[in-house]
């Protein structure tokens, strides 16, 4: 941008008189000012643009007139405006931040240039050459916000997706659960219950009973089945990693958050998120939970931008958190929050007569994931299995499949590899002492049918346990006068 230079002939009165036609013919509005800074040049541009005649403003300070204010309606000293400056130092300037004022009181963005008037060297005035940017600026602003939309849907769907991996990678078998006990059927019917309502459900049991089963289920069952289930091992983070893991954390938050990072609960909006092993939860996450719990909102780490949510909040924990109340480990308030409805999920050790239906799903999964082609469980096999006691639960029985089908070389399972599991049966006996034959008899025959819930056919029932034809089973109980409690 340089100066320009009035031929020796041409006055100040007559500012460019030569040119006049071409300057009013453009588009752009155009001032001229002279050294006191009043306007003794106007273009028909400049006049359409704000409203200001030409007669209204030659002779005056047009800063007074339309620049005298920022966009938020500050007041804009003219000491302040480029287009003075350049008055005062000579130096040509271009400007796209500001907005012009019409007369009419409204303003509109502008892009500008005030570029200094020499006369045989000597500053005579200056040239501001103006238009109006509220179009570029509206379409600037569109395209910023359908951009951030983008980086966002497209960051939503990154962690989603690494997410559902995550979830995928740790599915072990089927989201429907197996079984038809009546400890299972009881469970079942809790979370046909539960499922169609937004209260917060607490998940307790033992550790690989299949808690995450029971959430996955209740989300699938759920209204909100067509958005995210987000979950979170609370346990699997420390306590200064889990707030930035469960609210997310802006950029620069802390030292390694070379970037902004959602948390659980903002993708969870408007799914299920699932808090597994709740209990490990620090007190002071604990506070910041039942805030978000109470209040549907949050913010980041690093931020004071509260971020609204809609969530389906189901939790699940091993631990007695009515207990760790009374220790002064888990606030009450809380545990009164997330017990809204309780559910047990029973260990498999209740559950024995579920153990083949169990194994058989297992099979499916395990034969797609190793390559094999196993096809059911020895009669033989299925005894060692119901006979033990199951501490670890469904994981322990998975487990101990998954490594009998990699040692297998044919179609059925005979787990003769597994000595603990005779062992265990062994322990579990009740010594005898005393007792006649068909005392024993009669007790050992009770004991197998009070473990299959007195079911006597079929391949989990007691006669197949015995090793006897239901019919002949019937005949025993008939004999030592067993009968099925009322």
């Amino acid at each position: 941008m340089s100066a320009i230079n009035l031929e020796a002939n041409t006055t100040h009165s007559e500012f460019l008189p030569e040119n006049q036609l071409i300057l009013n013919a453009v588009s752009e509005g155009i001032y001229g000012f002279d050294l006191d800074g009043n306007a003794v040049f106007i273009n028909p541009a400049a006049e359409r643009m704000t409203g200001w005649q030409a007669h209204e403003l030659l002779g005056k300070n047009i800063h007074d007139c339309h620049h005298h204010s920022h966009s938020d309606g500050s007041h804009y000293h003219k000491d302040d405006c480029p287009i003075y400056n350049t008055l005062n130092d000579g130096i040509a300037r271009e400007i796209s931040h500001e907005v012009f004022w019409r007369k009419d009181g409204s303003s509109f963005p502008v892009h500008y240039t005030s570029t200094p008037v020499y006369k045989e060297g000597v500053l005579m005035g200056v040239v501001a050459i103006f238009r109006d940017i509220s179009i570029q600026k509206q379409t600037e602003r569109s395209l910023r916000q359908a951009l951030e939309q983008v980086q966002a849907l497209s960051e939503k769907l990154s962690f989603e997706n690494q997410y559902l991996q995550l979830e995928l990678a740790d599915r072990t078998g089927d989201v429907e659960i197996s079984g038809s006990s009546q400890p299972i059927n009881q469970l079942i019917q809790q979370i046909k219950l539960v499922s169609n309502t937004e209260s917060t459900v607490l998940i307790s049991g033992e550790n690989g009973t299949g808690k995450e089963l029971v959430a996955r289920n209740l989300h699938r069952l759920s209204n909100r089945a067509d958005k995210p289930l987000i979950s979170v091992n609370c346990a699997a983070f420390s306590s200064a990693l889990l707030e930035s893991e469960l609210f997310g954390h802006e950029k620069g938050a802390y030292t390694g958050a070379t970037s902004r990072r959602k948390g659980r609960f903002e993708l969870a909006h408007q799914g299920t998120l699932f808090l597994d092993e709740v209990a490990e939860l620090s007190l002071e996450a604990q506070s910041k939970l039942l805030r978000v719990i109470q209040e549907q909102e949050f913010e980041r780490v690093g931020s004071s931008q509260s971020i609204k949510v809609d969530i389906r909040l189901i939790t699940a924990t091993h631990h007695d958190l009515q207990k760790r109340v009374e220790q002064g480990l888990f606030r009450m308030d809380l545990y009164y929050r997330l017990n809204v409805f309780p559910i047990v999920v029973p260990p498999l050790r209740q559950r024995l007569s579920d153990i083949p239906e169990i194994v058989s799903h297992l099979i499916e999964d395990l034969n797609r994931k190793l390559g094999k082609k196993i096809s059911q469980v020895s009669q033989k096999g299925m005894t060692k299995l119901m006979q033990h006691n199951w501490p670890g639960n469904v994981r322990e029985l998975q487990n101990v499949l998954e490594r009998e089908m990699i040692l297998s070389q044919g179609p059925v399972l005979e787990f003769n590899q597994l000595q603990f599991i005779e062992q265990s049966a062994t322990q579990k006996q009740t010594p005898i002492t005393n007792q006649t034959l068909q005392e024993v008899e009669r007790q050992h025959i009770l004991h197998v049918l009070k473990q299959t819930q007195w079911r006597i056919s079929g391949a989990s029932g007691a006669a197949a346990l015995l090793g006897l034809p239901p019919s002949t089973l019937r005949s025993r109980m008939n004999k030592l006068a067993i009968s099925r409690p009322i």
